[in-house]
């Protein structure tokens, strides 16, 4: 990196929901650089709960408050983002030990498709090591507490999301 140029960065993922977990990673990510693109993957191979457009909106209305952090959209391989956006990191959150063999693999790929970029990657904080999008979207289709895993306006739009589930549901059988 030349003196006086910006650190540029990107944190990939599918964000379906955003959690506090990833709010803890791109808040920390967003003091060690300059600029902070969180990227949010075009998973073909899943089926998201929410649209792109609910995960975008969530994002935005999260991160808000960090002034050097941008959201953007992108399909393809995280390298070719990085590289679209100027980016010279690729930051990477591990929560627990299994996350590190295949966040390993990511980055020693990314590295020989251009190594020029590296990868960084930050632990999750203890009190959220154990929280992933998955165990949010559980909590929140039993209605126990998903608050303390995710951002308000994640935890309105879980409401919304499983009271038309149950409005359908309720009237669909008969």
């Amino acid at each position: 990196m030349l003196t006086g140029e910006l650190m540029k960065a990107v944190y990939p993922g599918s964000f379906d929901p955003i959690t506090y977990g990833h709010l803890d990673i791109i808040t920390r990510a967003s003091r060690i650089v300059d600029e902070l693109v969180v990227g949010i993957l075009v998973n073909n191979t899943k089926r998201p709960m929410f649209t792109m457009d609910e995960r975008l909106e969530m994002l935005r209305e999260t991160v808000k408050d960090l002034h050097n952090v941008e959201v953007k959209t992108f399909e393809g391989m995280t390298i070719d983002f990085a590289r679209q956006n100027g980016a010279k990191v690729i930051i990477r959150g591990l929560r627990v030990i299994s996350d590190y063999e295949t966040e390993m693999q990511i980055a020693q790929t990314n590295r020989s498709l251009d190594p020029e970029i590296e990868t960084l990657f930050l632990s999750t904080g203890l009190e959220y090591s154990f929280l992933s999008s998955t165990i949010a979207k559980e909590v929140a289709f039993y209605n126990a507490g998903v608050e303390k895993l995710v951002p308000p306006i994640v935890a309105r739009k879980f409401k919304e999301k499983y009271k038309k589930k149950i409005f359908k549901e309720d009237f669909s059988n008969g």
